[in-house]
């Protein structure tokens, strides 16, 4: 009886572990649409991802692009963009991506995804660090 308890319990820990792993792939898959809708300029597509607080703040496509072209070029145009550590709590998923800007420059993105209702997830925001400043 109490092998079969284990077992269970085991599977629980595997299976709750391997959702958050999908969990973690799908939000990968929402910022890399959104930085590819960004390569071609497509702010629409872009402004898809965000989540609906976001949507609120920047209430257009063509609003939304221009933000993040004044105020996240590293994110906007860049040499590289690799995803780092992740962590997920509940709904929302905390994902670090280290970018190289078009100039060379070494960055770190934090952005923030939340689960809709929908069981998609969407950008609940993106913060740009840079070593010794925060833009």
């Amino acid at each position: 009886m109490r092998i079969a308890a284990l077992v269970v319990a085991i599977s629980v820990i595997f299976s709750s572990v391997s959702a958050r792993a999908g969990d973690v792939s799908a939000a990968q898959g929402v910022i890399r649409a959104q930085e590819q809708a960004f390569a071609r300029d497509d702010a629409a597509a872009a402004y898809s991802h965000a989540a609906p607080a976001i949507r609120e703040i920047f209430p257009a496509p063509d609003i939304f692009m221009s933000m993040v072209q004044n105020g996240y070029a590293p994110v906007y145009r860049h040499k590289s963009f690799e995803f780092g550590e992740s962590r997920s709590e509940g709904s929302w998923i905390s994902q670090h991506v280290h970018i190289i800007d078009a100039n060379g420059e070494a960055w770190e993105a934090l952005y923030t995804l939340e689960q809709q209702s929908d069981g998609s997830y969407k950008i609940t925001g993106c913060s740009l660090l840079k070593p010794g400043r925060e833009v």
